[in-house]
């Protein structure tokens, strides 16, 4: 231990040497804290080391934590290397401090973690590169959309869908159709919509029949964002899903695609029990540009809810 000490002449870090070597683990948890706030270079000697060899969990992850705003190579492999440490308060504080690291150098650090045997590695060394951006990460999560395990598939979805990557269009569309897990379907649907063209809009109508209604509530909400008028028709239809959740959604594509063909279902809409539903219709029906919803948009100027109210006020003010 003392050997580390021997390598600066820090007279604050110096001071620190007889709590931070403590017998009692709290009074070196509270150490580590106070050398962290001294932001010396120096003191990530020690950081690292009691991360690797502490005996205490609490101790070992507080120098996990600690280490978040550090994205020195050195401190990052450490932190790689703590997501395979026993304890899981410690595995769970080196994946939230990888994940604020910003840097293209800590993503290559992090990048060969990808591949670890340990589920869990795979995921935080994914959520840490899909927060980075780091683009040289997109064949690994290419890769990980054929792992075994569906949390990790999951977060490889994320990765691509963060980088932006129009060639992974077919491999997601197959995953929103096919994978066996719900959060990878939702998750795949959402990252959808990266198109700008109609070649996903088969894969989202699948979507929108899905047997899990929040795939079904994402597949409405890419529909929207994708943006063509071809997938009116298919959300017209989901009108009439059984969850008010996904017809919400719906709704609000409606509106974003300004497909007028649906101004009578919306209109119908206005109707339903459900508060925040007949602010989305009444919100889609100005968008619309349609002066035959305003009869029923007047006639909702009553409505029990200041909210819709409100909704009818502003489409009444579009189409007026």
């Amino acid at each position: 231990m003392t050997s580390i000490f021997a390598v600066t002449d820090n007279e604050d870090i110096l001071a620190l040497q007889p709590r931070l070597t403590a017998a009692d683990a709290g009074v070196r948890r509270i150490a580590l804290i106070d050398l962290a706030d001294l932001e010396e270079p120096d003191g990530l000697l020690w950081l690292v080391d009691r991360l690797r060899q502490d005996p205490a969990e609490d101790v070992r992850a507080e120098a996990a934590r600690l280490l978040e705003a550090w994205e020195d190579e050195a401190v990052v492999q450490a932190l790689c290397e703590a997501l395979t440490d026993p304890a899981p308060a410690v595995q769970s504080a080196a994946a939230q401090s990888l994940s604020l690291l910003k840097t293209a150098a800590a993503g290559r650090v992090i990048l060969p973690w990808t591949t670890h045997a340990d589920v869990s590695v795979r995921i935080a060394a994914f959520r840490a590169l899909r927060e980075l951006r780091f683009a040289e990460a997109a064949p690994a999560a290419f890769a990980a959309l054929e792992d075994a395990d569906a949390s990790v598939r999951r977060e490889a979805v994320g990765v691509l869908g963060w980088l932006k990557q129009l060639d992974a269009l077919p491999a997601l569309a197959q995953l929103a159709s096919d994978d066996p897990d719900t959060e990878v379907r939702r998750a795949a649907t959402g990252a959808l919509g990266l198109a700008s063209d109609a070649e996903v809009l088969p894969a989202l109508r699948q979507a929108l029949h899905d047997p899990a209604w929040q795939v079904r509530e994402e597949a409405a909400t890419t529909l929207g964002k994708v943006g063509h008028s071809d997938a009116g028709p298919a959300l017209v239809e989901a009108l009439n899903d059984d969850y008010w959740q996904v017809r919400l959604r719906v709704t609000r594509s409606l509106g974003r695609l300004r497909f007028a063909p649906a101004r009578d279902a919306l209109i119908d809409t206005l109707g339903h029990r459900i508060s925040n539903l007949r602010k989305e219709a009444a919100l889609a029906l100005g968008e619309l540009n349609d002066r035959g919803a305003v009869a029923a948009l007047q006639a909702a100027q009553d409505d029990g809810d200041p909210e819709v109210r409100k909704a009818v006020r502003i489409a009444l003010s579009q189409l007026q």
